[in-house]
């Protein structure tokens, strides 16, 4: 059964080439087929006229009318020479398709004006005067009329096909060009209706939160210098900090808005860039009992995105604790990632899972039981919060766990490498779930 499993296996990636080969086989007498058919059918079709017109029997005529016909095969790539080279067969050999042929290439690739009143001219002459020359009756006006008639019509037709195609395919391509203009001006025109949809939007943001804010940063103010409880005074500060820390980081989120098209760099410069320095701030500013462990991991290329999607990690956890766990105590974890899962290789005895970890890291926020005697704040929430954490964790490369403990409380982990850094939404805001 293993040695099958084997075989199997070693079949297995072979199946699809195999298959794809095959495929290409298939295909390559086709696609061989359409490129040597408008080469050689003409240049077959001249032979057969020449051996018509002259027989098959050896001479000077036949030899002649051949070379015209196989010459057929270069006029794709020299079409002036090609043509003249079949004048020879016209002439001497009265054959037809070599010359005509010849000429509508010449119309078709090479349309100088001048070019091919002359061409046509030579094909006239040639058709018009008889082979040997001696044979020409320049009294029988009825018979060379006729012929000079013939000649012309026979000149004019080639010329007049070849120039449609290439006018066709002049036109194709405009069409085409055109056609690509349109759906660039569609795109112009999308852009365009975003930029304002953005722009209208950081109106309304700034116009209807912004304004809240600011009195909530002013009353904040009034309590701070009236109140004489240093309690009090020391929230009021907090509240107010709070406030103008929300400003701050509403003037970047309007600024990202109103990024013309939503450039990439614009958006960058104008979002706010918190890190892992930031986090005791944070949990400073929370009001929640926390414990912190770990400290910034820097040094790395690319770090700093990385960092600030364990910070909004770590901001979004502590805003779940706030509404659905209020007085637990919150306990968060910053590692390198490498660190972490070289402790669980050396545990597991695997030497070489230390060389072959990423680098990163490692974000747990982790909650007990919520106090019974503390009061559920009634704050508004989208429940999208920790969806958004989990698709910036992607995002990057990592992962992110969500789950209830043994004990009635939460944890949230979350494994971010450094290899894929600004590919999603790691580079924006807070989800604020």
């Amino acid at each position: 059964m293993t040695a099958v499993v084997g075989r199997e296996r070693r079949r297995g990636p072979a199946g699809p080439l195999a298959a794809a080969r095959r495929a290409a086989a298939h295909e390559a007498p086709g696609r061989l087929l359409r490129r040597i058919t408008p080469v050689t059918v003409p240049a077959l079709l001249a032979i057969a006229d020449a051996m018509l017109v002259n027989g098959v029997g050896l001479g000077l005529e036949l030899g002649v009318s051949v070379g015209a016909a196989v010459v057929l095969l270069l006029r794709r790539r020299f079409p002036l020479l090609v043509f003249l080279l079949t004048l020879p067969g016209l002439y001497i050999g009265y054959i037809w398709f070599a010359p005509m042929i010849g000429l509508y290439t010449l119309a078709a690739r090479r349309p100088g004006r001048a070019r091919l009143v002359i061409c046509a001219v030579l094909l006239i002459a040639a058709h018009f005067f008889p082979y040997p020359i001696s044979d020409f009756e320049l009294t029988d006006y009825r018979e060379n009329t006729l012929v000079l008639i013939d000649a012309t019509v026979t000149s004019a037709a080639p010329i007049a096909l070849g120039l449609l195609m290439r006018t066709r395919r002049e036109l194709a391509s405009r069409v085409e060009d055109l056609t690509r203009s349109l759906r660039r001006e569609d795109r112009l025109l999308a852009d365009r209706v975003k930029t304002t949809e953005r722009a209208r939007l950081a109106r309304e943001m700034h116009d209807v939160v912004a304004h809240q804010v600011s009195l909530i940063s002013l009353q904040a103010g009034a309590v701070q210098v009236s109140t004489e409880d240093p309690a009090a005074r020391a929230g009021a500060r907090t509240i107010r900090e709070l406030s103008v820390r929300t400003l701050e980081e509403l003037r970047h989120m309007v600024g990202v808005l109103r990024a013309d098209g939503g450039d990439a760099g614009a958006a960058q410069d104008l979002a706010p860039q918190p890190d892992l320095e930031e986090l005791p701030r944070l949990i400073e500013m929370s009001a929640l009992d926390v414990t912190y462990e770990g400290g910034v991991v820097a040094g790395a290329k690319g770090a700093k995105t990385v960092e600030r999607a364990a910070f909004r990690t770590v901001q979004e956890a502590l805003t779940n604790v706030r509404k659905h766990a209020p007085g637990a105590r919150v306990r968060i974890r910053v590692d390198p990632l490498d660190a972490v899962r070289g402790e669980g290789a050396g545990r597991s005895g695997g030497a070489g899972e230390e060389s072959r970890a990423g680098h990163g890291l490692r974000v747990e926020i982790r909650n007990g039981p919520p106090d019974a005697t503390a009061t559920v704040p009634a704050l508004p929430g989208g429940g999208h919060g920790l969806v958004g954490l989990r698709e910036r964790a992607q995002s990057l490369g990592g992962t992110l766990e969500a789950r209830r403990t043994s004990d009635g409380g939460f944890v949230v982990r979350a494994e971010l490498p450094y290899g894929r850094v600004g590919t999603g939404p790691g580079e924006g805001e807070g989800e604020g779930g």
